[in-house]
């Protein structure tokens, strides 16, 4: 079961009628989240295997399979900034437990993102996704 969030952007990407449409929309809501500060642009906080330079820095709460996993992120390139809003929609506020039960191929492709991007950028999201997921279960 996806996010609220992540429901919501399904549905409005429904309304959306083409691809280029869902690329704006996706590419402004990077431009809507917050930058990092320079201190948490880090090599420990780097994903490796994006063609951009992206960073990720996870924040949990509590201990074990309830902790809830929260995230912030932040790109050099404007559309991987706004994939890093839609994993947001996807994981931020869940729990480590709910984080594995999601599956981010299933989900994603319901936003039609596969069909669209890129080898390059659709590795960079899989690096991505598995980042997300390798913390929440060191965390469980």
């Amino acid at each position: 079961m996806a996010q609220d969030a992540f429901e919501e952007l399904v549905e409005t990407f429904e309304f959306l009628d083409d691809w280029e449409d869902r690329y704006r929309h996706v590419i402004d809501m990077g431009k809507a989240m917050p930058d990092l500060e320079e201190a948490l642009r880090v090599p420990a906080t780097k994903v490796d295997g994006c063609a951009s330079q992206v960073w990720l820095v996870p924040k949990i709460d509590g201990q074990g399979p309830e902790a809830v996993f929260t995230f912030r992120g932040e790109s050099d390139a404007m559309i991987v900034r706004g994939l890093i809003a839609v994993l947001v929609a996807l994981y931020d506020g869940i729990t480590v437990a709910e984080i594995a039960s999601i599956d981010p191929v299933e989900q994603l492709s319901r936003l039609g993102l596969n069909d669209h991007l890129s080898a390059q950028r659709s590795n960079g999201l899989r690096a991505m996704v598995q980042r997300i997921r390798e913390t929440a279960a060191a965390a469980a």
